[in-house]
């Protein structure tokens, strides 16, 4: 079975060196990136002949699924309009909230306690570590930012109140959209 690294590279696609999920086409008329996490696949571009081309060859080799417009992807909510596009991580928030038994809870206003004094000692261990790992490391997926469990707990109910629009794009802006990660 042909992998998809192989085929993206010998259909002219260069992988990325800061994301090895991400393989790029460019030409003076045309860009068009193809973003793999496991078997989910993001194409995108400003030539649909390149991209209706890509597609083909991807279903012929691999049997794939055009699901259209992209709506939701790791997380990620994104909703297009003509005018604009607005990316948002409400419904992976509120799944986050729920999974955690705080969906009844009071909303804060903000989201720390600047009473709180956090520390590596003096504290009580605690008992549920597999739960409070799995919390931290969706919280860490949704902030990308660690936290005491407590202080956790009160960001998840600040969120739960926030009523975050998300990010919008203009259509019509020349800006572009850069991102760093580093997950150490």
């Amino acid at each position: 079975m042909l992998n998809y690294q192989i085929f993206l590279i010998s259909a002219e696609y260069t992988q990325s060196m800061n994301d090895h999920s991400m393989f790029i086409n460019f030409s003076k008329r045309s860009l068009t990136t193809i973003l793999v996490h496991v078997d989910d696949i993001i194409l995108a571009g400003n030539d649909q002949e390149k991209i209706d081309r890509i597609k083909q060859a991807l279903n012929k080799t691999f049997k794939i699924k055009d699901l259209g417009d992209l709506r939701y992807f790791l997380g990620l909510e994104v909703a297009r309009s003509d005018k604009r596009i607005m990316m948002n991580q409400m419904k992976y928030a509120l799944e986050l909230i729920k999974d955690v038994s705080l969906l009844t809870c009071k909303p804060t206003i903000t989201h720390i306690d600047n009473l709180v004094k956090l520390s590596f000692t003096g504290s009580v261990s605690f008992t549920y570590v597999h739960a409070y790992r799995r919390m931290i490391g969706r919280l860490m997926y949704l902030t990308n930012i660690r936290f005491h469990y407590n202080v956790a707990t009160r960001i998840l109910r600040y969120i739960k109140g926030a009523r975050s629009p998300g990010l919008f794009f203009s259509s019509s802006s020349f800006a572009h959209l850069k991102a760093f990660c580093d997950t150490n």
